[in-house]
């Protein structure tokens, strides 16, 4: 039922001091459209789009693109979504709302709000990006939620914490239980730690050496907020080949 992904969107109070911070790690800035009325800028390590919104959010939101928006909010109604906000009319910019079983913001629009780079940068010096991870309480309870959404798991271990990830429009999106989390994260696989340590110690950022989620060496917080986990390797290695065993129920209630 997701289409295509967009961006990871963040309200940011500045986004000027946000872009410096990306930029910084070696992020570039996108050509965005005037779709919104509130400042907006994104930036891309050529993996994960950062949509950085001058207005008020809940909650960081995962975005993804829909053609015939308005059409398929409600057959997401029918399938027992409950929506937290629905704008679909003529004259308005079309873009649908709904929260997971844990509280993070899931949004849809009808339409792209930025240009592909015409020539996709290289890994940011925060290395290469593997999975946008959410905090779960319960990974089985709050998969039955994705599972019509993204069906295809692409790994999952159950020791020492439950972890799923799986392919959500194009995005690897995993579910952790571990305790470490509090909001989303942004994990890269980086296997080169002294330009990272070189720009931490050159402009000052906001960082914590072995924060205690899956062995990451460091995480980057970003002015807005925003969390970048930094490992040396992917913690979950290869991709498995799902069983019945780990297959989950596609109710949503």
């Amino acid at each position: 039922m997701l289409d295509t992904w967009l961006e990871f969107s963040v309200q940011t109070d500045d986004i000027v001091e946000s872009l410096a911070f990306y930029k910084g790690l070696g992020f570039v800035e996108l050509e965005t459209g005037d779709a919104w009325t509130h400042g907006y800028a994104v930036v891309t390590d050529g993996d994960i789009s950062i949509g950085l919104h001058d207005r008020v959010f809940d909650a960081p939101a995962l975005t993804f693109v829909q053609q015939d928006l308005a059409v398929h909010a409600r057959s997401m109604a029918d399938h027992g979504f409950d929506l937290s906000f629905m704008h679909v009319d003529e004259d308005v910019f079309n873009e649908i709302g709904l929260p997971d079983r844990d509280g993070n913001m899931v949004t849809i629009i009808e339409a792209r709000t930025f240009s592909r780079a015409p020539d996709p940068p290289d890994d940011s010096i925060c290395g290469s990006f593997f999975e946008l991870t959410l905090p779960a309480r319960n990974v089985i309870h709050s998969a039955r939620f994705w599972a019509p959404l993204a069906p295809a798991i692409l790994n999952m271990r159950e020791e020492p914490t439950t972890h799923m990830r799986f392919d959500a429009g194009g995005l690897p999106l995993a579910l952790s239980e571990s305790i470490a989390l509090d909001r989303p994260a942004l994990c890269f696989k980086c296997r080169e730690r002294d330009p990272v340590q070189h720009v931490i110690e050159t402009n000052g950022l906001s960082h914590q050496d072995f924060p205690g989620f899956e062995g990451a060496f460091a995480v980057l917080e970003a002015p807005e907020g925003t969390r970048l986990y930094l490992f040396d390797e992917d913690f979950l290695g290869e991709g498995i080949e799902v069983t019945e065993e780990y297959e989950i129920s596609t109710a949503t209630n």
